[in-house]
């Protein structure tokens, strides 16, 4: 490790702690954006701010013209208090980067210095995105991609930390590799009255119960067996009273799945189950769905970019397929405007093994090393 690169890898350190002590949650990134302008700015970059609300794109060009390729990082914080004994642990009261977040703009931020120490010898040209709000839909990639972060992109990458993955490994996958997540809310109306008298009501309760139970057909015998999907009912509300039997039970949930046919199936099935079930009890009903980030589709040639790249890196042993993720992540918005690859850098170990979103959640940070050199790597080889 040459003393450039040692250097920069301190500060990307630093940088990390910085932002884990002081998070903004999702559409709040003000500070945060700012402070990563300036350091770009102070490094030579071209920075443009306000991009798709708090985000930002910074450009620089190599020794000769050639492929422009774009790097992302997201900012965003999540609304949990950090319980970890640490001292760089969130300052914010109920806020927190439980994701990892942090981690990828520092070590964004590294590759950039990287980029600017080694300009003589690489050509094109790379676009960093720092992108606000990934946590919530709608997200940032649509309103950074409505205000032109991928003009003349070529292609895109974009690192998640990842502690169910060891520190040292390295994941990716052709193909679906995240899911769609969309979510549903579900107003079931019957008619109530006196508990002791039921036969004078539409029990909203027992028709939503029932509910909950036919759903559950939906991905066991309506989905091929081997279709990834998800389905569940997260929240339940009816009722005021013991002896009252309540005229509506609002239902929400979440539905999950890898592919636009099954995403828009899954939906159609909800919503017969629900007209049946309402329809065998006498009962009217509501539905509402909104749709979430799409799934997050690698493309071949690029997975195989970053498979090659990480191999001659770290080793082929150190390199893997990954089975698809049920979570949902809004770099799929990138990928279905330009060829490129999302990639799981394993930041887990036996004191990081908290899992992301929750309140003692932290990454060896030997990760960000791995981050930095492979993010470096992925805009100077063409």
């Amino acid at each position: 490790m040459d003393t450039s690169f040692a250097e920069t890898l301190v500060k990307v350190i630093e940088w990390r702690r910085y932002f884990h002590q002081y998070p903004e949650l999702s559409y709040q990134e003000i500070k945060t954006s700012s402070y990563v302008a300036d350091q770009l700015r102070d490094m030579g970059w071209i920075v443009r701010i306000g991009v798709g609300g708090h985000g930002l794109i910074a450009d620089l060009d190599g020794a000769s013209p050639g492929k422009r390729i774009a790097l992302r990082a997201d900012m965003d914080a999540l609304p949990i208090q950090d319980q970890k004994k640490v001292e760089y642990r969130s300052r914010i009261s109920g806020v927190m980067h439980a994701c990892g977040h942090d981690g990828h703009t520092s070590a964004l931020m590294g590759a950039a210095a990287l980029l600017v120490a080694s300009r003589d010898d690489w050509s094109g040209s790379v676009r960093l995105i720092f992108q606000p709000a990934e946590e919530i839909p709608p997200g940032g990639a649509k309103a950074m991609i409505r205000d032109g972060a991928l003009d003349g992109v070529d292609e895109i990458y974009g690192i998640h930390l990842w502690t169910p993955l060891p520190a040292g490994k390295i994941a990716t996958t052709v193909g679906s590799m995240m899911a769609a997540a969309d979510e549903f809310t579900i107003v079931i109306k019957g008619e109530g009255g006196h508990g002791g008298l039921p036969h004078q009501t539409v029990d909203s309760v027992t028709i939503g119960a029932h509910f909950v139970v036919n759903l559950q057909s939906v991905v066991s015998r309506n989905i091929d067996p081997v279709e990834p999907g998800v389905i569940s009912v997260g929240s339940i509300h009816a009722g005021t009273a013991h002896n009252v039997i309540a005229d509506e039970c609002r239902l929400q949930g979440t539905i999950r799945t890898m592919t636009a046919e099954m995403r828009s199936y899954a939906r159609k099935r909800i919503e017969e189950v629900l007209v049946a079930t309402c329809n065998m009890f006498g009962a009217k009903y509501s539905i509402d769905f909104m749709l979430g980030y799409p799934p997050l589709v690698n493309h071949t040639k690029q997975v195989e970019h970053v498979i090659q790249i990480a191999s001659d890196l770290y080793g082929a042993e150190r390199v893997q397929i990954c089975k698809p993720v049920m979570a949902a992540e809004d770099f799929a918005y990138y990928l279905e405007q330009l060829p490129g690859c999302f990639i799981f850098v394993g930041a887990g170990n036996e004191s990081c093994s908290a899992p992301h979103h929750h309140p003692h959640f932290d990454i060896d940070e030997s990760a960000l090393e791995v981050s930095m050199r492979l993010l470096y790597k992925l805009a100077t080889s063409r």
